[in-house]
């Protein structure tokens, strides 16, 4: 793609921004939704900036009604997503001082993939910046190699990119360290922190009784050896501690000189030779000042740190960013602790990190489920205080918002029975792909009188209609099943009130797994589903899903939701 192409396309969302809020773009905004879109751009996100600049003040110059008309002219779909936005989104509340822009984080621990519990936090935070415009890093916290996967690296990237996380910058904690290390050092300096060498379990019990350790009245010169032994590799793991100075009298024991550094000798870091690590309080604090972040959305499990963090910003003078915390959300019906999903995949339990079971963005992509639900979702949750419950259920209305205008329709029959209808002519069925686009055709089934039924459809004695086809009668004589033609009438089969059901050909159709959460279905589906590999379609009577593979003959599908 030329510059041309990126300026049209930064042109078209400076445009779409300005008509939705009905004033100029913000550039970073802009540049967000170019990126959000098109993750293809993200490495050259700063050369983008001053093509962002040019545009903008166009559209800038430009009356209301020229945006609106412009936008209609040159990007229709554009326009049409402000309605559709206007219809399915709801405003959140306004962040203080954000007028300006902001300057978001999000910081996940490559410790796995990202998971439904990452996406709140990311989502929010995504949602900002679009609304103010301004950076949003990505700030991967790896300072813990206990907790490090080297694999999880990429795999972060992949689901930022899926979660079309309009994300800046891209930062490596682990590639900072000096920088931690300078910091610890000004901060040993002014009296903010000194090193400990005493037993742990000693220098807990001390914290417990609100009493200093030896270790806290050490001059700062010996306090400066000391850590200087720490880098030089002069103490092995748990014989050295930094430890920043806060209120022993704090009625939570946790805030008492919490650590800043700790030596980690095993296991080796994958991306740095080093032993000496910050701990997540410490390197959160400097980072958040170094990269000016202005406001830090998180769960209010970490009100606790947030605390912990201002000891930090005052002993510098640092002004901290705006806290906003949100109510715990708890997910039920999949797994979402990486140390389980992990133990599950290595022992079998589990096929892979995009296992159904699992709760992971890939597991719940891999059902059908598309990103913008997921974001769609998050934002009807939004930040309020309150704890609540995840509700697989309205996930899956979003969901079903998008896929449902796109999702072609075919025949899966789970459970089959085959059947011979007496008395039934040769027919074709001439089936809608969709049935609210005539347009995109049919789909055609020819029938001989033998078919495959739905075995739950063939109990009791009843008329159904086999859909897009004729009616039949099923008769039961003892085990003994008949199923006769019953005339082609429409009419007639509703005023029986007989359900309308799925069918497959007998010589035409292909094995299907459907998978799901609590059990496969095996089947059979018409022929040409082995067309849809890698998109949704929607199974009559029997849901969406998602056409993961066709091998052997076969078709495996993951069921998303009805």
């Amino acid at each position: 793609m030329t510059e041309a192409d990126i300026e049209h396309l930064l042109f078209l969302y400076a445009l779409q921004n300005a008509v939705k809020h009905e004033s100029p773009p913000k550039t970073g905004t802009v540049i967000g939704a170019l990126l959000g879109r098109h993750p293809e751009f993200r490495g050259n996100a700063r050369d983008i900036g001053q093509i962002a600049s040019k545009v903008v003040a166009e559209v800038t110059g430009m009356s209301a009604s020229e945006r609106r008309t412009r936008l209609e002219e040159l990007a229709p779909e554009l326009l049409a997503e402000l309605g559709e936005e206007h219809e399915h989104t709801h405003e959140l509340q306004p962040l203080e001082a954000a007028e300006n822009g902001v300057v978001m984080r999000f910081a996940p621990n490559p410790s796995g993939p990202l998971h439904l519990g990452h996406a709140r936090a990311s989502i929010l935070n995504d949602y900002y910046l679009r609304r103010y415009g301004g950076r949003y890093i990505l700030r991967v916290e790896d300072t813990d190699p206990r907790r490090v996967d080297p694999a999880a690296y990429e795999m972060v990237l992949e689901d930022v990119e899926w979660l079309g996380l309009g994300i800046t910058d891209i930062v490596y904690q682990s590639d900072r360290l000096d920088i931690y290390y300078d910091w610890c050092r000004k901060l040993i300096e002014i009296g903010g922190a000194y090193v400990c060498t005493c037993e742990p379990e000693r220098f807990r019990e001390l914290k417990l009784q609100e009493r200093e350790c030896p270790c806290r009245d050490r001059g700062i010169e010996e306090n400066l050896e000391l850590w200087q032994k720490m880098l030089d590799g002069e103490f092995y793991e748990g014989g050295a501690t930094v430890r920043v100075k806060t209120d022993l009298s704090h009625p939570d024991p946790a805030m008492r000189d919490y650590s800043a550094m700790r030596i980690v000798n095993s296991p080796i870091h994958p991306r740095v030779e080093a032993t000496v690590f910050p701990l997540m309080n410490f390197s959160v604090a400097v980072d958040d000042h170094l990269l000016g972040i202005t406001h830090v959305i998180r769960g209010k499990d970490h009100i606790a740190n947030t605390q912990r963090q201002h000891y930090i910003f005052g002993y510098f003078g640092w002004r901290p960013p705006m806290y906003y915390h949100y109510g715990r959300m708890s997910i039920s019906g999949v797994v979402l602790s990486t140390s389980a999903m992990r133990e599950g995949i290595r022992n079998g339990t589990y096929t892979g990190w995009d296992d159904i079971h699992l709760g992971t963005l890939r597991a719940i992509a891999r059902r059908g489920i598309e990103s913008e639900a997921v974001r769609n979702a998050m934002i009807d949750i939004g930040m309020g205080e309150t704890d609540i419950s995840f509700s697989w259920e309205n996930l899956y209305a979003r969901n079903r918002e998008i896929v449902d205008p796109k999702a072609n329709r075919y025949f899966f029959v789970p459970d089959p029975v085959e059947v011979s209808i007496e008395g039934a002519p040769r027919r074709e069925a001439h089936a809608l792909l969709h049935p609210g686009d005539p347009g995109r055709g049919v789909r055609t089934l020819i029938s001989d009188g033998r078919v495959f039924l739905p075995r739950r459809d063939l109990e009791g004695q009843c008329m159904v209609r086999l859909k897009d086809l004729y009616n039949v009668r099923i008769e039961r004589e003892g085990e003994k099943l008949r199923v006769s033609y019953a005339g082609d009438s429409l009419d007639e089969a509703r005023k029986a009130k007989a359900p309308i059901i799925q069918w497959v050909p007998v010589d035409a159709n292909l094995p299907c797994t459907l998978l799901r959460q609590e059990g496969d279905l095996e089947g059979f589906c018409e022929p040409s589903v082995a067309n849809e590999v890698g998109r949704v379609v929607q199974f009559e009577r029997v849901g969406f899903a998602r056409i993961d593979s066709v091998k052997a003959g076969r078709v495996n599908a993951y069921f998303a939701h009805r």
